[in-house]
């Protein structure tokens, strides 16, 4: 059984984000700020590709165990892509990202973790972050190497992702949730501070597992 952990990196952003919410980095790097509009649903009224062969099909990322995690793997399945970071005070939420998978992986649900230090709170290997996961919170969802996510550097999945739903849904710290329908298309951003196994993360994924617009 895994050996849950205290974690005490970060509580000064969580307290922020518990009185303020979360917000750009107008504060600087690893420290986030007030903001509105963090969480972006796309327009029920766009359209876009049908039978899973949709623009985030494009886009492919190198899992932490090696070779490629391609996401036109999840063809037909509802994705959660979430950047993460092993020492935020926001890292509890790996605990509620896998109770989500084991919860609705069989009717066609992928949780996908990003590893990110673009905050400077990742462990500095690959390999450090996979056992962590493994062994802190008995992580089996696919994860990806250690990757950028913002600025000029940032993935390209990201860079499309701000294109695709606007620059204040964008990540601005640890633990941002993206949702791709069945189709390939990005639908809805949640901020760092809603969990992922909070009600309106979770009644999106039903509606979205449930194939309604």
């Amino acid at each position: 059984m895994p050996v849950r952990r205290m974690f005490l990196f970060g509580v000064p952003a969580l307290a922020g984000l518990a009185a303020i919410g979360l917000g750009t980095r107008a504060m600087g790097k690893g420290s986030p700020a007030r903001t509105t509009g963090a969480e972006r649903t796309r327009p029920a009224a766009l359209s876009g590709p049908t039978e899973g062969t949709g623009p985030a099909h494009r886009f492919g990322f190198t899992a932490i165990d090696g070779g490629e995690l391609s996401l036109a793997a999840y063809r037909g399945r509802v994705v959660m892509v979430v950047n993460t970071a092993s020492q935020c005070g926001f890292t509890p939420q790996y605990e509620a990202m896998q109770s989500v998978w084991e919860r609705y992986r069989e009717r066609g649900l992928v949780v996908l973790a990003v590893p990110s230090d673009d905050f400077n709170q990742e462990l500095a290997t690959d390999g450090a972050v996979k056992d962590f996961c493994e062994t802190t919170f008995g992580i089996d969802f696919p994860m990806t190497t250690i990757t950028a996510i913002t600025g000029g550097g940032a993935h390209p999945f990201y860079t499309w992702a701000r294109e695709e739903l606007g620059a204040m849904a964008a990540p601005r710290w640890n633990f941002h949730k993206y949702l791709i329908d069945r189709q390939g298309r990005l639908v809805r951003a949640f901020s760092t501070a809603t969990p992922p196994d909070s009600p309106r993360v979770i009644a999106e994924i039903e509606r979205l597992l449930a194939g309604r617009a």
